[in-house]
Formats: C-alpha cells, structure tokens, sequence
C-alpha cells in the first residue's frame, strides 16, 4: 500500500501555476491508470485503486500548500499508512525544468509544502522533485511559482508527466534512482517521436 502526494493549490486560478505541478501528476496517474473518482476527503481530493498488484491511495491537499501536512497526517493515521509508503510529487526550483530527482528524506530547501509535512509525519518518506527552473530578470521566487507555466513549458510539462507515468511501476518499487534516470532519458517520448519519423519517411507510409 502507497500514498502518492501531489502538491499545489486548489483555486482554479493556480491550475497551471508552476506551483501546481503535483497536481498534475496526481490527475496524469488517476486517467492512465483508471483510479476512482475523486472525492473530497481528509482535507484534500481522494482516489484510490491498482497499478499492477499494489494498492495506490493518490491525494491533492486542498488545505493550500503551506498546509500539505495537516491532509497528509490525518489521511496515513486513518489508513495506517507508514511515512516511508509515502511518496510526495512536488515542484523544484533547484532542478532544471523538464528533469526530476527522486529521493528519500532530506531537507525541505525552503519549500513550505514539504516543510509543512515534514512538520507533520517526520521526513522519512519520499519525494519526487520537478524542475521548474528558476525566475529570470530578478523576478521574486514568489512570484515565479504562482506564475502559470508559458505554452513551451506546456508541452514540455507534458512530455515529463508521460515519462513519469509511463515509468511509475520503477517507483512503486522504490527504485528512486532508477526512476530518476529512467524518466530524465526521455525513452518514452523519444521513442513515440522516432515511430512518427519513421513513418513519415517509410515508403510503405508515403504511398498511402
């Protein structure tokens, strides 16, 4: 049994904050792998269901980001979930945009969202970081990510939300590494784009 944690702020106006990248993840693995409807519970948006053979429970705290943890408490406390079977999807000015870096424990580097569930369950669980870069032309941090992703951005948060879902079976085994690597490699989409070229210079392909 694992809890995923997608950060972010429930105002309809934040969906596509670079703040909001957690949350995106969490609807990117409810569509792929059909978990059930979402449902306002312990203080955030509820699914559950199966990927593969584990048993997933995947919320969005709706108690803003500074209060993630208050969500996640009550939610593992109910459910008995260990902090270590929770693994936490959140945005990251430290890693560069398109990328992410999996690990277990550590510090909040100032985010207030981790930093709330550390205050919360300990930090002893794990945290999928995703780059988001960082502000230009002396642009407040502030700012940068409650600022909405530009339409670039868009189509490369796309590619990066594939390759974790396509990839996600490495980290419900805890492979943080693996995943890491596996999912900055691009091979999914890479490979969805060498199919299309193919087809596009394949004889076969042109005389239709």
């Amino acid at each position: 049994m694992l809890l995923f944690v997608g950060l972010g702020n429930p105002t309809p106006d934040s969906e596509n904050n670079r703040h909001n990248v957690g949350f995106k993840i969490i609807d990117s693995i409810n569509k792929k792998f059909g978990l059930s409807k979402q449902k306002p519970k312990f203080k955030g948006l509820l699914t559950t269901g199966n990927v593969g053979d584990k048993k997933i429970y995947a919320i969005k705290p709706l108690t803003f980001m500074n209060n993630s943890g208050i969500c996640i408490r009550e939610l593992i406390e109910y459910f008995k979930i260990d902090a270590e079977d929770v693994i936490v999807f959140h945005d990251d000015l430290d890693v560069e945009f398109g990328k992410i870096k999996a690990k277990f424990g550590g510090s909040s580097a100032g985010h207030n969202g981790i930093a709330s569930i550390d205050k919360f369950i300990g930090k002893d669980y794990s945290r999928v970081r995703i780059g988001i870069g960082k502000p230009k032309d002396n642009m407040e941090v502030s700012d940068f990510v409650l600022q909405n992703f530009d339409e670039d951005e868009m189509v490369g948060l796309e590619k990066i939300t594939n390759n974790i879902t396509e990839s996600i079976s490495i980290l419900i085994d805890k492979k943080l590494d693996l995943f890491s690597s596996t999912v900055n490699n691009n091979k999914w989409v890479l490979n969805v784009e060498l199919l299309v070229c193919q087809m596009l210079v394949s004889p076969h392909f042109l005389m239709h």
